[in-house]
């Protein structure tokens, strides 16, 4: 069985799960006889291809004769795109986002025979400009090369999904990763929304990451619930290694390690930090991560006079997320809307207790995180006392939760994905 893969970013160059996913689903895969052909943007050169074989959208030539993008989109029956867009922003740094870049309508890309289009692979101000071409030049690819299904990862490669099964005539899988409703509440963006709708009416089977994601996307996206099946999402432990750090402070650690936007909660961390640090001032908070509400924060924190107890470390990868967990006594995730959640297990893999809220959809899987709802900050701020102050609760966390996450593999994942494979071909 061989799939035509669309992805956004693969590892090691990730701005968030999307990325971490893809690879763990695309190894699963490949442990489970299917053969991965991952088409990214921008292609580093650097992936691991051991699993997969990378195709850069940017080393494709377009033999399409369309006179523009606009004529392509027409021909395969897509909405129009009307504007720029990042799809991990808040609204009001959207907001001043299309102020400071005003290109309207997607502008003319007049394509001759055998023209390449150069990718940044990047969440720029000119996204939708890319995810049209990413479009154009996937159904060069499907063309091009033999498969038996399509599977397009997250809203932002749907329409190159919808192309390559109007070229093709193959099945279409999306899979979806995090909704609109996640990213910005009720604060929506409709271009965004009608994106995701139309890749779900258009597939033949929608993989979400978690129950929860499944009644969004049956309930405020109207798809057909026989079509739309949960697998949740794993955590790859390979070759992972406990790492000992030295600290530099004499105090105990508590972290929360995202996107510092409305999606994952970061103001009912602080409010909960303030609390703890009234009843046990014996501990630090850090904030790991960057975002629209970062500046936000800080102010909070600063107006809440525990600016000594708290640090902002910015954007962490690689190897720095895994000394951040080496460092932290108390891991936590107060996501408002999570559709899954990976890094709960890349915590309890480090063997720090977790503490998550019931909006997440790694909640339905683990039982050995503590569990609150995100609003809820005089919970939020027990659990983390209790963790920090009674040595037993930890302990017991630590062997549990390990013992639980080493048995989410990928590999379980991907069988699921394959049977939903083998079931529409």
């Amino acid at each position: 069985m061989r799939v035509l893969m669309f992805g956004w970013e693969f590892p090691p160059h990730i701005s968030g799960g999307l990325g971490t996913a893809c690879y763990g689903l695309t190894k699963g895969l490949a442990n489970n006889g299917v053969e991965v052909l991952f088409v990214m943007p921008s292609a580093s050169g650097d992936e691991d291809q051991s699993a997969v074989g990378i195709i850069d959208a940017s080393d494709v030539e377009v033999t399409e004769t369309c006179k523009d993008v606009r004529d392509f989109l027409e021909k395969v029956d897509f909405i129009r795109i009307g504007s720029n867009m990042v799809p991990y922003i808040g609204p009001e740094s959207f907001s001043e986002l299309v102020e400071q870049n005003r290109l309207g309508q997607i502008e003319d890309y007049r394509m001759t025979h055998g023209q390449k289009y150069k990718f940044s692979g990047k969440y720029g101000s000119n996204l939708m400009e890319e995810v049209a071409r990413y479009a154009l030049v996937a159904a060069e690819i499907a063309l091009r090369h033999e498969f038996d299904i399509i599977h397009a990862h997250d809203w932002l490669t749907y329409m190159a999904g919808i192309a390559a099964k109007r070229v093709s005539g193959k099945p279409l899988v999306v899979h979806m990763h995090a909704t609109e409703f996640d990213r910005s509440g009720t604060n929506i963006n409709t271009e965004v929304y009608d994106i995701e709708k139309r890749g779900m009416k258009e597939a033949d089977k929608v993989i979400a990451v978690s129950n929860l994601t499944r009644n969004i996307v049956i309930n405020k996206y109207g798809i057909d619930p026989a079509k739309v099946v949960t697998v949740h999402n794993a955590v790859d432990f390979q070759g992972f290694q406990s790492l000992k750090v030295e600290r530099g402070v004499p105090e105990k650690i508590v972290t929360f390690l995202g996107r510092i936007t409305y999606q994952k909660g970061p103001e009912y961390f602080i409010e909960a930090a303030n609390k703890v640090l009234k009843r046990y001032p014996g501990v630090r908070f850090v904030m790991a991560g960057s975002g629209d509400l970062l500046n936000r924060s800080i102010r909070r924190v600063a107006k809440l006079g525990i600016a000594d107890k708290f640090h902002f470390t910015g954007f962490l990868k690689g190897m720095e997320v895994k000394e951040m967990f080496a460092y932290s006594d108390v891991y936590v995730m107060p996501s408002v809307s999570e559709p899954f959640g990976i890094s709960p297990l890349e915590a309890m893999r480090a063997n720090v207790p977790t503490i998550i809220s019931k909006q997440s959809g790694v909640a339905e899987v683990l039982k050995h995180a503590i569990k609150v709802d995100f609003w809820d900050i005089d919970a939020m701020a027990d659990a983390i006392y209790g963790l920090l102050n009674y040595p037993a609760l930890p302990q017991m966390a630590v062997k549990n939760g390990l013992e639980e996450v080493n048995s989410l593999k990928w590999d379980g994942a991907a069988s699921q994905v394959r049977d939903i494979y083998s079931g529409l071909i």
